[in-house]
């Protein structure tokens, strides 16, 4: 399968920024992208620096405007693309929400957020409702996606169950950054703990990872903060959690990278981790933690 991603810099220009989305994914369609990754909420600047009710009318259905049109855009490039949405699914209720669109423009799936994060910078909670649709993967042209978002990246029981239920390679639109106070050195080891937890859930699955991140400064509308700096850094990584591409931390990238599904396969048979789980041991696991 050959995986198109676009890691961008979002602005305040909605139009401007689909503008570009669809320029890109045509472009990454021409080099021979059979799949294309989007970032999370790429339509608009990240709205959850700031807790602001006026920002629920960025939200929209799904079926909806971005979904058509995106569709029409997957129609006529031929490829499958992992989008991001404010989903608007009734007055007073939304989600964070990935769309898989089907080459032929049809909606193949939608995975609704489930970790929400509630931070100085990331107001998650005040936004999004948590998904509801479990980690089930959705199954394309090009294979069975196990698809989640951003905060979902940090929890290797969300990854194993993508994985226990066929996924064949885990994808994670992004949007991640340095928040303002932090030192170089903290901020460092942050990009790093994010990158390394995702390359874990490689190894521990024995699958490829898509993490697509966005990249550049945003404001803070409220002022508190000095904003967020995004820090790019998307990656794939094969199932042994090695680095096949990692994209810059301060500039947009295009990339098209090729990977062999049938090699998760060969590493499941050297490492037979899902062979030896002692599933009949792990009962405590649903507990929010063991007094």
């Amino acid at each position: 399968m050959k995986i198109g991603f676009l890691q961008l810099h979002n602005t305040a220009d909605k139009k401007r920024n689909i503008l570009r989305l669809a320029e890109g994914i045509a472009d990454l369609a021409r080099r021979g992208a059979e799949l294309v990754v989007l970032q999370e909420l790429h339509n608009t600047l990240y709205f959850c620096q700031e807790e602001n009710t006026d920002n629920f009318d960025l939200a929209e259905p799904i079926p909806g405007p971005s979904t058509n049109m995106f569709g029409e855009i997957a129609r006529q490039c031929g490829v499958v693309i992992v989008m991001s949405l404010f989903e608007r699914r009734a007055p007073g209720l939304y989600h964070n929400t990935a769309v898989v669109i089907e080459r032929d423009g049809s909606i193949a799936g939608r995975y609704r957020k489930m970790h929400i994060p509630d931070d100085p910078a990331y107001y998650e909670k005040f936004y999004f409702t948590p998904g509801d649709l479990g980690f089930k993967p959705i199954d394309t042209s090009v294979g069975r996606l196990g698809v989640m978002v951003c905060w979902d990246q940090w929890y290797p029981e969300a990854a194993r169950l993508m994985a226990l239920a066929g996924a064949e390679l885990l994808i994670y639109p992004t949007a991640i950054g340095y928040e303002s106070s932090d030192t170089p050195d903290e901020q460092q080891r942050q990009r790093r703990a994010w990158q390394t937890v995702q390359r874990g859930h490689a190894v521990a699955n024995g699958l490829p990872v898509v993490a697509v991140n966005r990249v550049g400064h945003e404001p803070d509308p409220s002022g508190r903060t000095r904003g967020i700096m995004f820090w790019g850094t998307s990656f794939v990584a094969g199932p042994q959690g090695e680095i096949l591409y990692e994209a810059s931390s301060t500039e947009e990238e295009s990339i098209v990278i090729e990977l062999d599904l049938a090699h998760s396969e060969q590493v499941r048979r050297w490492w037979p981790f899902l062979r030896d789980r002692r599933i009949e041991e792990y009962g405590d696991i649903t507990k929010r933690f063991r007094d």
